[in-house]
């Protein structure tokens, strides 16, 4: 399918490319990283220059968490591998439609084994225009389909080369750039704004109920940090287990219901597509923000009725329990029914939030204790056999009433960035192709962000 059948006519003085010949005009090009010859496993180290793998591509930009590193003499021996800004770099093999932009603090990274690198360099397109054009459905949908392989789809330099590109003026691309740039920039505000109240909840989880803290203080004759009527919640000393002397350790399901999922008949039409939504361990293992909101599928009234599957309560705690992703886990951040792959965890005490720091802190413990012979599988027995200490419960409801509003807010945030995205990715196609112009394009940003 060329440019033409998948955008249309275009305005005047818009042009049609292709991505090898807007690299080839700036003096770029589209190269592949380095092969797993030049770079072994043996070669990462803890501290040293990151390497970009396709685990760290995220929507349009890379993910420094557990990232792959390199000494500066590796990365000065692959030098012509390394990034700059403005660079886009694209995964070879699996999901081969996910690009990010590099950024500035991102220059001098390797562009990793497994990776792509495109460099526009100096030439009629925009980096940050070109990869809000590569991210656009249509163009995401051409460079599915001409990657090699059912199974595992493969890309390389000539079919990314072929990709077809729509280049505007150059003040059009960046007038299109900023406009998409100020949704993309609320949304990732959103994401770090979401990363720093979670870790604070989980910081105050860990010193409360984990290393024991103001307890350990007492010991130690260091001031009180907590108001007075919390630091009289600690006791005075740690017992011989190391726990808060009168502090009980009680079973996980002491403290939470256990629920598991179901799945209405498949072969059944009446049973799908309704107005319920259903969460499969798809949903929870991919989902990279602490609460669910959407889920791929959906059933009907009467596909829950006529199932096992169950509606799963708000901020319920969610586990995928057998496969390649057991463990992932997340809150649901509505009511929304589950199928038989993942177990809910719901508080006994009306404290959802410390169920789940508490479950965060012992989620390691689970997937250890897990068996099976292809995949790990953690069973109602192994969560029956997990134990924790739970504090009193004057306490946790303390720790329920401060952490709350910063769950609450990550869950408002999470909403309002599923609306950010979906306004970006309705006007993307829109702009990409000239039917909708900037200005008006830009009053619909600022009614959303």
């Amino acid at each position: 399918m060329s440019v033409e059948e998948l955008f249309g006519e275009l305005p005047k003085g818009w042009d049609y490319r292709t991505l090898g010949e807007v690299c080839a005009q700036g003096g770029g090009a589209v190269q592949t990283g380095p092969f797993g010859s030049q770079l072994h496993a043996a070669d990462y180290v803890p501290v040293g220059i990151p390497s970009i793998m396709p685990q760290n591509i995220g929507d349009n930009r890379i993910s420094a968490d557990g990232i792959a590193r390199i000494t500066m003499a590796d990365a000065e021996r692959l030098s012509k591998y390394r990034v700059k800004p403005g660079d886009i770099v694209y995964s070879r093999r699996g999901d081969v439609e996910r690009r990010a932009l590099v950024r500035d603090s991102e220059d001098g990274w390797l562009c990793g084994t497994g990776c792509l690198r495109v460099r526009l360099g100096d030439g009629p397109v925009d980096p940050i225009f070109a990869a809000f054009y590569l991210g656009a459905a249509e163009t995401r949908e051409w460079i599915v389909r001409h990657a090699h392989g059912a199974t595992m789809p493969n890309l390389n330099t000539s079919i990314l080369s072929a990709c077809p590109m729509i280049v505007p003026p150059l003040p059009e691309q960046r007038a299109i750039a900023a406009t998409l740039g100020a949704l993309d920039d609320k949304i990732e505000l959103n994401r770090k704004m979401n990363a720093t109240l979670e870790a604070m909840a989980r910081a105050l989880f860990r010193d409360w109920f984990v290393d024991f803290g103001p307890t350990r203080a007492k010991m130690e004759g260091r001031a009180a940090y907590l108001s007075p009527g919390l630091w009289s919640l600690f006791p005075e000393r740690l017992d011989d287990e190391g726990k808060p002397e009168g502090w009980e350790e009680k079973g996980l399901l002491r403290l939470a219901n256990l629920i598991s999922g179901g799945t209405p008949k498949t072969d059944n039409a009446e049973f799908w597509n309704g107005n319920v939504p259903w969460a499969s361990a798809k949903d929870v293992s991919q989902c990279k923000d602490t609460f669910l909101i959407e889920t791929d599928r959906s059933i009907s009234e009467n596909g829950l009725r006529n199932s096992a599957t169950k509606i799963i309560p708000r901020y319920a705690t969610v586990v995928v329990a057998r496969g390649a992703t057991t463990g992932r886990s997340c809150m649901f951040g509505s009511d929304i029914a589950m199928n038989q792959t993942c177990y809910a965890l719901t508080s006994r005490s009306g404290q959802p939030f410390w169920l789940n720091c508490a479950f965060r802190e012992l989620v390691d413990r689970l997937v250890n204790a897990a068996h099976g012979s292809v995949f790990d599988t953690i069973t109602t027995r192994t969560i029956e056999a997990v134990s924790l200490i739970e504090g009193p419960k004057e306490l946790r409801d303390e720790f329920e009433h401060t952490v709350a509003p910063l769950f609450l807010r990550v869950l408002a945030n999470v909403i309002e960035t599923r609306t950010l995205a979906q306004t970006r990715d309705l006007l993307l196609p829109r702009l990409m192709s000239g039917e909708l112009r900037v200005a008006d394009a830009e009053q619909i940003v600022r009614d959303v962000a």
